[in-house]
């Protein structure tokens, strides 16, 4: 099946409604109903292999062979863990590439910090920069449904941080409605509103609004307690 583009009038940007796929006689997705309001910010945990990256590419379009009703918005952008710029081409044409508005290009590296690097090439780029760049490519869209699959998986420790407050602030900026999947757990905790657990048969066996104050930190009253809840659905124990 295709992603139908949501109605514009919908209160809800994503609605799946018994979405299931499966791979060779396996089922990873045994029939999600999940919805995300527009401008929330959701996260999806789960174990390598339960299916997280399956519903997010199903989200985006990348996935026609699933059974269910999906609808999403027509406006919607990925980051994927690697960053895919074209290395071809300098990094104000990859943030623009498809654009009829070029010159939106290089506000949009402004405010991730990388107007000085708009005639580099990808190859010269850290790992941290070639990230902010595919957030600059999927921002400028202006879309309505931001989809993160472990965008920051591959970074160190101090890049994530600053990856973490850039994420944050551009989506209060536009606001776009966010599905995070990531295998961090004080990452989702420190950037969702919703945190989700899908387990290794398939369902969403957990849904956790986080109720934090912002800015949060991970010695935030109730984050511990929060993230051991995680860990626990995830099979963790500490």
């Amino acid at each position: 099946m295709t992603a139908v583009p949501a109605a514009t009038t919908t209160t809800s940007s994503v609605v799946a409604q018994n979405v299931r796929r499966s791979f060779d006689g396996r089922e990873v997705l045994a029939g999600i109903d999940l919805e995300i309001a527009p401008g929330e910010f959701v996260a999806l945990l789960g174990r390598s292999g339960s299916g997280k990256s399956t519903l997010l590419r199903a989200m985006a379009g990348l996935d026609s062979g699933y059974e269910g009703s999906l609808r999403v918005p027509e406006k919607r952008s990925v980051v994927f863990q690697e960053h895919r710029l074209l290395p071809w081409k300098r990094v104000i044409d990859n943030v623009t590439l498809g654009l009829r508005d070029a010159s939106r290009g290089l506000p949009a590296l402004e405010e991730v910090g990388l107007a000085d690097h708009a005639r580099a090439w990808p190859i010269t780029l850290s790992g941290g920069e070639a990230q902010r760049a595919a957030l600059a490519r999927a921002l400028v869209r202006e879309p309505e449904l931001l989809l993160l699959d472990e965008p920051f998986g591959a970074l160190d420790a101090l890049t994530r941080i600053r990856m973490h407050a850039l994420l944050r602030r551009l989506c209060d900026r536009y606001r776009p409605a966010v599905f995070l999947v990531t295998h961090d757990v004080d990452e989702a905790v420190l950037l969702a509103d919703r945190v989700l657990v899908l387990s290794t048969e398939g369902r969403l066996a957990l849904d956790r609004r986080v109720d934090l104050e912002s800015p949060r930190h991970r010695a935030s009253p109730g984050f511990a307690e929060l993230r051991a809840d995680l860990l626990t659905e995830l099979g963790v124990r500490e």
